[in-house]
């Protein structure tokens, strides 16, 4: 795979020198009486719940039917430390996967990088923990790539072609690599390069590897993983960008589970052995191996100041 790095200098330079938290709100029906832009646990014990079956979503990245074998040892785990049933639950979109948290079907998830704060703001999610290596470090990176021939040698080529997102809640997927081109490069959507959406990276990934799109924007974990599983190949894609590294997905629970649960799942992400499980065989390769602590206030400021650099408002309506 050839790589043209272009660090994100211009983005997080003059461009984005935004307020750090300008004009994130948690919805009407969340307390923050703490200041760390995530809702409080209920004071109101009757708000509580404690149900028999905790439903764990991951965010849907690719083929829900691998991550649910992939997950299987560590909600074996997290039922033995909590003591509860604990069941995966398939998410087609990262709009179904917020709307199930919101309405109560959903109780431990691990969101992506850009819903996560809507998933905070809109559906009451707690994030505490993320993937990362032995030495702490965490992250992935937003690229660019295109199919060896495709006449798109810098970002500067896509002009006039189409560059596939996967959805507007994704940060890598979408509203990175638009703040990037409209910042870095003065290209638009619609005037300069004509977006489409695939849905998932995944779906991306092997559209540009199979030739269907001439480029896209991914999350190059995602691309990792798709290569070390056999999916492509390496050298059917080419990237022509890569941005600075992210946070990668955040996980956490439902703002209202009993608080002497939510510790134990707690417990459950920060006990887990890694070695031999099928978190090691997907995420290994990628380095990592333990889950740690997080602050979203602190580790997620870039992706809503990207937020609001793209003009994102969180709507819970």
């Amino acid at each position: 795979m050839t790589l043209k790095t272009s660090l994100l200098t211009g983005l997080l330079g003059a461009s984005l020198a935004l307020p750090a938290f300008a004009d994130f709100t948690l919805s009407e029906r969340y307390r923050d009486s703490d200041g760390d832009l995530v809702a409080d646990i209920p004071s109101d014990e009757s708000q509580w719940i404690d149900p028999d079956t905790l439903i764990f979503s991951y965010t849907p990245v690719e083929d829900p039917a691998v991550y649910a074998d992939v997950w299987s040892g560590f909600l074996d785990h997290m039922a033995e430390v909590t003591g509860k049933q604990v069941q995966f639950f398939p998410v087609q979109s990262n709009a179904a996967q917020i709307e199930a948290m919101r309405a109560g079907r959903l109780h431990v998830a691990g969101f992506n990088t850009g819903s996560n704060p809507l998933a905070v703001a809109c559906a009451g999610f707690r994030p505490f923990a993320m993937m990362a290596a032995d030495d702490g470090s965490f992250g992935y990176e937003m690229e660019i790539i295109t199919y060896p021939g495709s006449g798109i040698e810098s970002v500067e080529d896509l002009e006039g072609k189409e560059l596939a997102f996967t959805s507007e809640t994704s940060n890598s997927g979408y509203k990175a690599p638009s703040a990037i081109l409209k910042s870095e490069f003065d290209m638009q959507a619609g005037a300069d390069y004509e977006p489409v959406f695939s849905g998932a990276h995944d779906t991306s990934i092997l559209g540009v590897a199979h030739q269907d799109y001439p480029a896209a924007a991914v999350a190059n974990s995602v691309m990792t993983r798709m290569i070390d599983r056999g999916v492509i190949e390496a050298d059917q894609v080419d990237s022509i960008y890569r941005s600075q590294t992210f946070p990668t997905t955040g996980y956490g629970t439902v703002y209202n589970l009993k608080p002497e649960l939510q510790e134990k799942i707690r417990e459950a992400f920060f006990t887990f052995d890694w070695d031999g499980s099928g978190l090691e065989r997907e995420f290994g390769n990628g380095g990592e191996s333990q889950f740690i602590e997080i602050h979203f206030k602190d580790d997620w400021q870039v992706i809503r100041t990207i937020d609001d650099a793209n003009g994102v408002r969180y709507s819970c309506d």
